[in-house]
């Protein structure tokens, strides 16, 4: 018996908390030959996705692929990405996840995908304005894993 990756289950547990928590999840992926995302929309090999139920129709998190459906530039795309592909899930509010270790083929070139994400996390943490209604503060046990 083949033993499925703790993976997938982190991501779905991941997004349902930002969603509980009124945050919006980010998403961000390795794009490859195998990820199916509209095209020009990539920078360096990599995409930050906002998987809200307000931006996404049909949400699937699957165990080997995320799939839904969102609108870029004004027309509606079905977008499909591999579990091993995905770098990062977080609040865009205040940067809490998880990152993952990359997966596959493209292991050394995807760790230096992650340190750049993870350096964009940062900076867009500290650009992200803040909420107009202020939320109680919360302690979470989550982490954005560096």
């Amino acid at each position: 018996m083949t033993t499925v990756s703790t993976k997938p289950y982190l991501l779905r547990a991941i997004w349902e908390w930002c969603v509980d928590q009124g945050f919006t999840p980010y998403l961000a992926t390795r794009v490859d030959a195998h990820t199916r995302v509209p095209p020009g929309y990539a920078r360096d090999g990599q995409l930050v996705l906002n998987l809200s139920p307000d931006a996404t129709s049909q949400l699937q998190m699957d165990n080997d692929t995320i799939s839904f459906q969102a609108r870029f530039g004004g027309a509606a795309h079905a977008l499909v990405i591999p579990v091993a592909n995905v770098i990062a899930i977080y609040a865009r509010e205040n940067g809490q996840g998880m990152a993952f270790e990359p997966e596959g083929e493209a292991g050394e070139e995807a760790a230096e995908d992650m340190a750049e994400v993870s350096a964009e996390l940062a900076q867009e943490r500290s650009e992200a304005p803040s909420p107009e209604t202020p939320r109680p503060a919360r302690g979470s046990h989550l982490k954005v894993v560096k």
